[in-house]
């Protein structure tokens, strides 16, 4: 949703018309109107990992979603697709016929639906050039790096310490979980809020799940330490303040961290999502093998995640290796890029 939400903001509307199309009750609606674009919702359903009983019911998802794509696109008669990811996109691809169709792969190993869509997309943007080896025809394939909202990337570091009122004598930890937040890494960061609030201050990005759990670890603070932990539910625009603000980041590994830490160069003690073949573990290895991000396994957050931070915290000859070597890996025009691409398959050199 967001890299696609980057694109739009780039290619302007001046001179393009554009339709947003997503599955029913999908969590963009508020976002996608919130930023001015048109928005059309469409019945869709996913089939990959999903139990027999449910399968006849995503099927028949499936079907009403590709009739009504077929009305939509008929009517709307787009010059080009742009595919991100989602449900909604199997039925609409199926429905495209010959129109020029472009589909992001945010992370490093596309997921189900982008495989499906990148066998008949004519261009495949990547977030990296390892990427490539995953599509059968890479003559294809354009590393564009992941684009990010204008919102996110117009905070510096001394705004961003303003803005929440922080020490800037202090080094700051952001800690978040996604979205929808991490169970587990909310609970061994309250744990061990003791141990980071003495040497750091925090920024705590909770996810609204876990908000009740998060406010009443706050409330046991002792005076001094409370001072020095901020808690959120959520961010949105204001996320790209937390990033800027932060010297180490503790989160998952999904895609928009590809993005979003090389941008501010933030280092980060990642820890993917404990399913061995999720797309997350792949995105940790590759900022991992890269030196800019050290891996941390689900299960062993508890016992290790305080002395995990703590030391990179104080080792500030390897926290600034880590941090030179995920600022390497920013892609600060992808968002141009996927834009330009848009245009040419859309007849536009504009």
């Amino acid at each position: 949703m967001y890299p696609a939400l980057a694109v739009l903001q780039e290619l302007g509307n001046k001179d393009v018309e554009l339709l947003w199309v997503g599955g029913e009750g999908g969590m963009e609606h508020d976002l996608v109107t919130r930023a001015g674009y048109q928005l059309r919702s469409l019945p869709a359903a996913g089939l990959h990992g999903v139990g027999l009983l449910a399968l006849p019911g995503n099927l028949w998802q499936l079907a009403r979603g590709y009739l009504a794509a077929r009305r939509l696109l008929a009517e709307f008669r787009p010059d080009v697709l742009f595919f991100t990811g989602g449900f909604v996109a199997a039925p609409v691809a199926l429905a495209a016929g010959r129109t020029p169709t472009l589909a992001f792969v945010p992370d490093i190993q596309p997921g189900f639906t982008l495989r499906l869509i990148a066998r008949f997309a004519d261009v495949i943007t990547v977030v990296a050039e390892e990427a490539r080896a995953y599509f059968r025809r890479p003559e294809r394939v354009v590393a564009t790096g992941y684009p990010l909202r204008a919102e996110v990337t117009r905070w510096t570091r001394p705004a961003a310490l303003q803005h929440f009122g922080l020490d800037k004598s202090l080094p700051v930890l952001l800690v978040f979980g996604g979205s929808k937040g991490a169970q587990s890494i909310n609970r061994a960061a309250l744990a061990a809020l003791p141990q980071l609030l003495a040497r750091m201050q925090v920024l705590h990005i909770s996810g609204q799940g876990n908000w009740a759990e998060v406010e009443a670890a706050r409330a046991q603070l002792p005076t001094e330490l409370a001072a020095r932990y901020q808690a959120f539910p959520y961010l949105h625009d204001d996320m790209g303040a937390a990033f800027a603000a932060a010297d180490l980041a503790v989160c998952r590994a999904g895609a928009s961290t590809l993005g979003e830490l090389p941008h501010f160069g933030l280092p980060a003690v990642l820890v993917p999502i404990p399913f061995k073949q999720h797309l997350q573990h792949v995105n940790a290895g590759y900022l991992q093998a890269r030196g800019a991000a050290v891996v941390l396994a689900d299960e062993d957050m508890a016992a290790s995640l305080a002395g995990t931070v703590i030391g990179l915290i104080e080792d500030k000859p390897r926290l600034q290796q880590l941090a030179h070597a995920m600022a390497q890996l920013a892609a600060p025009q992808a968002a141009q890029l996927i834009a330009t691409q848009l245009r040419q398959l859309g007849g536009s050199q504009a």
